[in-house]
């Protein structure tokens, strides 16, 4: 057994849950999710209270226990407050623009760049270089994250780029560094 799969999940309130066969339905003010699960786990509804379980005993199982409770906690997080990340964007002229549901990146090409934002996130620009993109599906937040990351990520050498919010860039020292010790 799982010790995060032990826990119980706390369904708050105006939070809807509907446990089906291999999926848990999550709505609440923020939208609705649904997260399917491993096979061989289920949950169990008691009250405002949300348990998971193995439906049969067997030691595979133990790995997808605590996957599938932090999978739903993550659900009811989702609809009820929201993920959020914010990207810096450093560079002398790098620029990021929201345009009704496309975000548009000035990153030192030949042309501006223009990523689509798919359903459930927004995007908001503060600065033209702090990016704050917000949803309520965990997953799919990370992956925008990523992307948006990839279409320039940040050099070893000024640090130019796009990264994360508190990320730490490992500096590399410069030709003229290593020059000088001889």
């Amino acid at each position: 057994m799982s010790r995060i799969g032990k826990k119980v999940i706390a369904i708050p309130k105006g939070v809807k849950i509907n446990v089906q066969q291999g999926a848990v339905e999550v709505q609440g003010p923020k939208g609705k999710l649904l997260q399917a699960l491993p096979p061989g786990i289920g949950f169990e509804l008691d009250g405002d209270q949300l348990h998971a379980k193995t439906l049969r005993e067997d030691p595979e199982l133990g790995k997808f226990h605590g996957l599938a409770r932090s999978l739903v906690a993550d659900a009811v997080k989702g609809v009820t407050e929201g993920f959020r990340k914010d990207l810096d964007i450093v560079g002398v002229g790098y620029r990021a623009e929201v345009k009704g549901k496309a975000l548009q990146l000035t990153l030192g090409y030949s042309h501006p760049i223009v990523y689509q934002l798919p359903p459930g996130v927004e995007a908001k620009v503060d600065r033209q270089v702090i990016v704050t993109l917000e949803g309520n599906n965990k997953q799919v937040l990370g992956e925008v994250c990523a992307q948006i990351r990839a279409l320039r990520p940040p050099e070893p050498y000024k640090g130019k780029g796009i990264k994360y919010a508190g990320e730490h860039i490992r500096r590399k020292a410069g030709k003229a560094a290593g020059a000088a010790g001889r």
